[in-house]
This record gives structure tokens, sequence and C-alpha cells, in this order.
């Protein structure tokens, strides 16, 4: 393909994006949204390196956007599971709260997000238990598709819990938009 020729595609596909009508970018995203997901969530904590099905619950607010962003915050409840190893058990779980900023493609869009998670670990070692809890900083990016007022999010989420090297989650969820 000549450059001549990439230029008008990039052309048509941008005017497709400016030109489209209202109704693709509104409706459903904008309001309250619940939804719920699922995934891995690996825990690394020196030499403790395990991971574990996940699971988390959350309800948000979309306040709508300027054509092609959109703008949210987000409450959750995530459950990382129940790692372990010869070395320790853990249990770690927590209260979590985001805002959102995204960019939206009619159905398609992605986000970044970024907020506090209130965390609570529960550490078994040697028949010794250990409970530490505390509020840090999170992180997360993603990519949804819409079906009307549902959506399908796959997401990777990053939490900065204190003295652990790295909490994560990779989930996929199921998004209803009021």
């Amino acid at each position: 393909m000549t450059f001549k020729k990439f230029r008008i595609l990039i052309i048509c596909i941008s005017g497709f994006f400016m030109l489209a009508p209202a109704a693709v970018y509104a409706g459903a995203d904008s309001g309250i949204y619940i939804g719920a997901g699922v995934g891995d969530a690996p825990i690394k904590i020196a030499n403790f390196n395990e991971s574990d099905f996940a699971y988390k619950i959350f309800g948000g607010y979309n306040f709508g956007y300027i054509p092609l962003v959109d703008l949210a915050v987000e409450a959750s409840y995530v459950d990382f599971g129940n790692p372990t190893s010869n070395i320790a058990d853990l249990n770690v779980s927590g209260f979590d709260a985001f805002g959102l900023v995204g960019l939206s493609f009619g159905p398609f869009g992605i986000f970044a997000k970024a907020g506090l998670i209130n965390w609570d670990a529960k550490v078994l070692i040697d028949s010794v238990r250990l409970n530490d809890d505390g509020v840090d900083p999170a992180y997360g990016i993603g990519a949804r598709l819409k079906f009307g007022s549902f959506a399908v999010r796959a997401e990777y989420e990053l939490f900065d819990i204190d003295n652990v090297r790295k909490v994560s989650m990779l989930s996929a969820s199921l998004v209803y938009t009021f």
C-alpha cells in the first residue's frame, strides 16, 4: 500500500469516528453499573510466589464522556484467593476505590484506573497465625466490549501492598449498566 492510499484510509477511518451518529456513543455508557469478575491473582512475598483463583464484585458510576473519553468512579470487594506453598498459607482480600479514564470507540473501549485498596491479610506459617492490614495504591488497565447494556471486560490490576513485592490480578468481568 502506498503512502497516499494509507493516508486516505486513515482520513476515512477518522472521519467515520468523527461523523458517526451520537447514538453510537450514548446510551448505556453513562450511569450506574455493577459487575463481577473472576481471574488469577499471583502474590509474591520474598520466597513465596504463588497464585490462586480470585474474584471481585464491583459497582460504579460512569459520568458519560466528552466524545470518545469515558470518566468513571468505581468501588469493589476483591478476594485474592488462598494461595499456599510449603512456606505459608496466605489469604488476602480488600475493598478498593478507583477513578477511571478511558477511550471509547463505539462498542469497544480501553481504560486505565488508579486508586486505593484497603486490604486485610492473614498468614499462617508453621501454625503461627499473623494478621496485617493497610491502605495502599492500586492501578489497572483494561479493555471492554459492549453489547447494549452489558459489557465484557478484561483487565490487569496491580496492588502496591506494603511489604509485598507484587500482588496483581488478571480478570474477566461481566458488567451491566442501568
